[in-house]
């Protein structure tokens, strides 16, 4: 697996810290009080009113448009808006500039001779092989050589929830279940958009999964700003979590036909009742091929978190079945390039 290289990224960052300075812009310019937005939003349609035209206005009346997006609900007491609005327009802005730069940019390296190797190079920025598989080593390294607490701060990087009290199994079962939803979110994901619609395929879905991890957070405040880029987070993964599972067992499959069935078996019992549409589809086939129960109750930010159990096996992980996990990693990752390779190879014959 070959990962973003160091220099260039020291040199002008990676696509992904770009996309996010992005939505931070977005997010500090239209996630805003009521009071606020209104000022914003009314200096917007100023500007963009044509020379010698006005907005005719009704004498005491409010200005009909996205100023006055409000919702008769108990927090108008409180002066809030629902912020499901300009989150959209916040996402339709990313989209418009990623996927406008991804076009030109592909566009222009298909000029080039072997120009789809300069756009496959391109889209590899996107697609998070290398880095997901080191900072999850680093979890088991950790462990191994540091313990508990060691562990914990390296699976802190990876993880939202709270890391405080978990114990060395909850620390690798935290590792483990996050390789499994980022096979799926960081490297499938991208992939299969990539064939689907090319460079810019690829770098919207990535634009919508940043953010989704930036601002689709339910929160007072992202809940409704975030709203539109959770929700097609959601819809753009659903058919990436399914075909990671199948990558997975697949991948079991190779070693022995037990771990396969028992990942095949997990996916079928377990991965609906888990809280996400998508993540409990890979965890449930990671869980099942190691033999492991990952997932279930788990705390955030202070506050418990119910979820369903994704397999039936033993919860006393360690840093064994981390290592574990990463040699499963690896094979499916391999079944995937495998994969892209031969419907390149096919759409180069036909081309």
């Amino acid at each position: 697996m070959v990962g973003y290289p160091d220099r260039l990224l020291r040199a002008i960052g990676h696509p992904v810290i770009w996309m996010g300075r992005l939505i931070d812009l977005l997010d500090r310019g239209l996630n805003r009080t009521p009071a606020s937005w209104a000022v914003f939003t009314r200096a917007l349609t100023t500007s963009l009113t044509l020379p010698g035209k006005r907005v005719r206005e009704r004498s005491g009346a409010p200005r009909e448009g996205i100023a006055d997006c409000r919702v008769k609900t108990g927090d108008d007491a409180q002066g809030r808006t629902d912020s499901r609005l300009p989150g959209v327009f916040a996402l339709l802005i990313l989209l418009a500039v990623v996927g406008g730069a991804a076009f030109v940019l592909q566009s222009a390296l298909l000029l080039l001779p072997f120009g789809f190797i300069a756009v496959a190079l391109a889209a590899s920025s996107l697609i998070a092989q290398r880095s997901l598989y080191d900072h999850v080593a680093r979890v088991a390294a950790a462990l191994e050589t540091g313990g508990v607490e060691a562990g914990r701060g390296a699976v802190s990087h990876i993880v939202g929830r709270d890391v405080a009290a978990l114990d060395e199994s909850g620390v690798a079962r935290a590792a483990i279940e996050s390789l499994a939803e980022n096979f799926s979110d960081g490297v499938v994901a991208p992939a299969l958009w990539l064939a689907v619609g090319g460079l810019p395929g690829a770098a919207l879905y990535k634009a919508v999964n940043t953010a989704d991890s930036m601002i689709g957070h339910r929160t007072p405040r992202y809940e409704k700003f975030g709203w539109a880029a959770a929700r097609l987070d959601d819809l753009l993964n659903l058919p990436a979590s399914r075909l990671s599972a199948l990558l997975l067992v697949a991948a079991a499959a190779l070693t022995s036909s037990a771990p396969a069935a028992r990942a095949w078996q997990a996916i079928r019992h377990d991965a609906p009742r888990h809280r996400s549409p998508n993540a409990g589809y890979p965890e449930a086939a990671m869980a099942g091929a190691l033999g492991l129960k990952l997932a279930g109750p788990r705390v955030y930010g202070g506050v418990a978190v119910d979820d369903a159990f994704m397999g039936d096996g033993r919860s006393d992980a360690t840093a064994a079945d981390i290592r574990a996990a990463l040699a499963l990693y690896r094979r499916a990752d391999t079944l995937l390039i495998a994969i892209i390779g031969a419907l390149a190879g096919a759409f180069i014959a036909l081309a």
